[in-house]
């Protein structure tokens, strides 16, 4: 339920830990932390989340948007981006952009010994099919988690 207040400490937003991957994909996600910032406010055009990605935690799994564009600020700690091109390391400060229906697979690992805390923002769209770069996954709006060929995961 959206909020009546003009401005909150992020600390006031739940985090929601783990993930909605079926198994055997849930496991490097299991311990990332979320919250959802946007959400309290009732904002229907973009999101933006609060992400803590513990040492070894994973952001999702690699993956890219037909039609959301994301964007990524690092605001503590350091994490790896892994995309098509290979493995970047981020810290504090610095950020990356994708954009929709690039292809460009993309994800956070924390490989260091600290929490780190990044800022997401992205498109919200009424439609949305997203893509697994690793694994036989996609995400559809409205069905779930599916295999490529459109199977339903559990």
């Amino acid at each position: 339920m959206p909020t009546d207040k003009a401005a909150l400490h992020a600390d006031d937003v739940e985090m929601r830990v783990g993930t909605g991957y079926p198994p055997p994909h849930d496991v490097p996600c299991r311990q990332r932390g979320r919250r959802r910032l946007s959400d309290v406010f009732g904002l229907s055009q973009f999101g933006a989340n609060l992400l803590e990605l513990p040492p070894g935690a994973w952001s999702s799994h690699r993956h890219w948007h037909e039609r959301q564009d994301e964007f990524i600020y690092v605001l503590e700690g350091e994490v790896a981006l892994v995309t098509n091109a290979g493995e970047t390391m981020l810290t504090a400060g610095m950020f990356a952009g994708f954009r929709a229906a690039d292809g460009n697979g993309h994800h956070l690992i924390n490989r260091s010994n600290a929490v780190a805390k990044v800022l997401e923002v992205g498109t919200r769209t009424a439609e949305e099919t997203a893509h697994y770069a690793d694994i036989d996954m996609i995400y559809r709006e409205g069905k779930g988690y599916l295999s490529r060929q459109g199977r339903p995961l559990k």
